[in-house]
């Protein structure tokens, strides 16, 4: 003890929890800071009500009374209390006596859409052995459709946290109960009744024909001039005119949505000034962020989303959620108790061998242990939640492998019970699911090997495509196998080349305009002594570090980003873009703008109103509709390099400069320039009657040297003549350029150049 005033408070509340003791001898105490005991709360009638499904639902009762019924999954708890709140944030109270297989239950009447509660949870406290109920603590209940409230706005209050968090001897510091309220201090789930069941046509676009747009809800409507203020940051933004315009116009058939299941900002960020801005901190996996929420947080965040979903679906645009199921706001031992943590800790998450601190896989402090029962129920039921009512057409997994991990040994299984589960339901296995193939932990990198269903994060293919646009020899094995749908790591079990979502940037990382900008993160306003984020960025800043105004440099920049932009969009596989690439978008050299809920983080639309960065979004629009026009760009299949017809022409053939093709020797020497034969006479798909599908051929150049190359053009059975398509080295790209070249003649291609060409004749 380090002071008079906490030997007092300890003597006056000393609780020994059970027999246990702490690691040093000493009994477990709990600690209520010495404040006065508050009112007894109000008690609520309970009648019986059902265990299924889980949450609360808003219903009429036996002989006809209206009231909502709740249901909690609390296995190892003592007994559960209901807590409702009324406008003034009075708290009336009703213990759940019926229990079932672990769920505790009931139904109150009376108890009305919009009305906010949470639950208090009684049982031992014992951290030795992972068990940390404390009925002090107000939970989120993790079925909670709607949230209200958030944790603070300057950091988060020492009372959310289960343990004394400024106990003196910090050791043991997560072993020391804290008995204060936390009710006035966290938000609260919200009872929803929401039958807007309008129909609501789905896209259905097939994997192949998919084109990927990362984008976040707040940061991509914050400045728009074209939506309402009002709505600018919110779900009622993204489905303004404004904003499904621009996704319209630039031709991507889905949105990838940066996290929207209710989240907590970290206590570090708070306390600093910042805020989580990506989102990727979850505590509530039913609900929508109330911050993105235009028309209120008593519900309402609900039927908003939906609106949001119906209005990108009216113009062909799917909805793709990037969900985080692999950890929760509560991080380890010494994280705050918001929900899970405080309804069965071992019940949800992995735990070491000596049960009382967290295993980490995830790098945020805690992993979510998907093989036990109900930590699966709640992912499983949360995904089915997203599709059946709230209309999203697929997912994209934070972290997946984490989801993976089975048995003591914390192994990475592609027969865990999470894979097995989503395989055979007729809701999950039915849409989109995307697997961030890796987490932190030993083992954890596992590219290409997730099942049949999934697609996959594939940064093979983003490492490939930086390191053969920067200077220095690039492996041109590597990027053949990634233009060409990196069949290397994905032809087995059935998989396809939509297995592959290439990306040369996503939202962890620079932006395209950075990568091209900046060869070092700048990442000082995170606050952590640029300490963060990668410095494996495999960038190049084309001669000045960060912003330039020499001419010659900007000039460059911009065709390396068409380079780049151009070599994803021609490239075999799912492509991804991120908000704000198309038209230039910066960070300024930061690489984690994680906590920048600012102007760094949101995209700059009047990027659009510059010639230079419009003419890259109409030269992004343009690929992305040759792609939608031509199916030999969008391969269902992978190739197979073999002679079908009697001339020799192959579905996919590799040249030099020379005009020759690629042998084994060529693979393997330094050469920066690379041609890729795509026939359209050999795509392996029929129409609707049945017919084989005839596209037209291509011939892709990519040119990596600085300076210019002379490239023979490959004759018959090839081609007879080649028309110039889109040629990167030119600033405007509004039209095609009305090049024709014969077979058998030597172009001279600019340095830093791609280059598509169409076969004929």
């Amino acid at each position: 003890m380090s002071s008079a005033a906490e030997q007092e408070a300890v003597a006056g509340r000393k609780a020994v929890t059970g027999d246990r003791v702490t690691g040093d001898g000493s009994p477990a105490v709990a600690v209520n800071g010495g404040r006065a005991a508050s009112p007894p709360p109000a008690a609520v009638p309970v009648r019986p009500g059902p265990a299924a499904p889980l949450g609360a639902h808003f219903r009429t009762g036996p002989n006809g009374v209206a009231g909502t019924g709740f249901a909690l999954w609390a296995g190892g708890a003592e007994g559960v209390e209901l807590c409702l709140f009324d406008e003034r944030g009075a708290e009336s109270r009703a213990r759940l006596t019926e229990l079932t297989e672990g769920v505790w239950h009931g139904f109150v009447p009376g108890v009305l859409p919009g009305t906010r509660y949470g639950y208090r949870v009684h049982g031992r406290w014992d951290p030795w052995t992972g068990a940390r109920w404390n009925p002090a603590k107000l939970l989120l209940d993790p079925y909670a459709r709607a949230v209200d409230g958030d944790y603070g706005t300057s950091g988060l209050p020492p009372q959310v946290y289960g343990h004394v968090r400024d106990w003196p001897e910090q050791h043991v510091a997560d072993t020391v109960r804290d008995d204060r309220d936390s009710a006035p201090y966290v938000p609260k789930g919200v009872v929803v009744h929401d039958d807007d069941r309008a129909d609501d046509r789905r896209p259905g676009t097939p994997w192949a024909d998919t084109v990927l747009y990362e984008l976040h809800v707040k940061g991509f409507t914050r400045r728009h001039p074209g939506i309402p203020p009002e709505l600018r940051g919110t779900y009622a933004g993204l489905a303004h005119p404004a904003a499904i315009g621009h996704l319209v116009r630039l031709g991507v058939t889905a949105v990838e949505l940066l996290p929207v299941h209710q989240f907590a900002h970290e206590d570090h960020l708070l306390r600093r000034g910042l805020r989580n801005h990506w989102g990727y901190n979850s505590v509530g996996w039913f609900a929508p962020h109330a911050g993105y929420a235009a028309s209120g947080t008593g519900g309402q965040q609900v039927g908003e989303f939906k609106r949001m979903v119906r209005a990108l679906h009216a113009a062909g645009i799917e909805v793709v959620l990037d969900v985080v199921y692999n950890h929760t706001a509560e991080a380890n031992e010494l994280g705050p108790t918001l929900s899970l943590k405080g309804i069965d800790n071992r019940g949800h998450y992995r735990l070491r061998a000596d049960a009382r601190r967290y295993t980490d896989h995830t790098g945020c402090g805690n992993t979510l242990d998907a093989v036990q029962p109900q930590a699966l129920r709640l992912i499983t039921d949360s995904l089915r939640y997203w599709v059946t009512e709230m209309g999203v057409d697929g997912f994209r997994f934070d972290l997946a492998a984490a989801l993976a991990r089975t048995g003591d040994g914390d192994d990475v299984d592609m027969r865990a019970p999470f894979l097995s589960v989503i395989a055979q339901d007729p809701v999950l296995r039915g849409v989109k699911l995307i697997a961030e193939p890796w987490d932190v932990g030993p083992g954890g990198y596992r590219v290409g090997a997730f099942p049949p269903l999934w697609s996959e994060w594939n940064d093979r293919y983003r490492d490939a495509v930086r390191d053969f646009w920067r200077p220095g020899a690039a492996d041109l094995r590597e990027i053949g196998y990634r233009l060409s749908g990196s069949s290397d790591l994905y032809d087995w079990g059935g998989r396809r080349p939509y297995a592959s979502v290439n990306f040369v940037t996503a939202h962890d990382g620079f932006t395209l305009r950075d990568l091209v900008s900046y060869e070092r993160k700048h990442n000082e306003a995170n606050g952590e002594g640029n300490r963060d984020g990668t410095d494996d960025n495999r960038s190049w800043n084309c001669g000045t570090e960060g912003e330039s105004d020499d001419p010659d440099v900007l000039a460059l920049r911009r065709r390396q980003l068409r380079n780049l932009l151009a070599t994803l969009l021609l490239s075999t596989g799912v492509p991804m873009l991120v908000a704000g690439d198309e038209m230039g978008r910066t960070q300024h050299g930061n690489n984690n703008a994680y906590c920048q809920d600012n102007e760094t983080g949101w995209v700059d639309w009047e990027l659009l109103g510059e010639p230079g960065w419009r003419a890259l979004f109409d030269l992004t629009s343009r690929l992305i509709a040759l792609r939608r026009r031509h199916p030999v760009l969008r391969r269902r299949t992978f190739y197979s390099g073999r002679a079908r017809f009697a001339d020799g022409l192959r579905d996919l053939a590799w040249f030099t400069a020379r005009g020759t093709e690629m042998t084994e020797e060529d693979w393997y020497a330094p050469a920066a320039t690379l041609g890729m034969y795509l026939s359209g006479r050999d795509v392996p798909e029929r129409d609707e009657r049945g017919e084989r599908i005839l596209d037209d051929s291509f011939l892709v150049v990519l040119h990596a040297g600085d300076g210019p190359a002379d490239v023979l053009l490959p004759g018959p059975p090839w081609a007879r003549r080649y028309e110039v398509v889109v040629d990167t080295g030119r600033e405007e790209q509004e039209s095609p350029p009305a090049t024709t070249h014969p077979a058998d003649t030597v172009i001279t291609v600019a340095g830093r150049t791609v280059l598509l060409l169409r076969a004929a004749g």
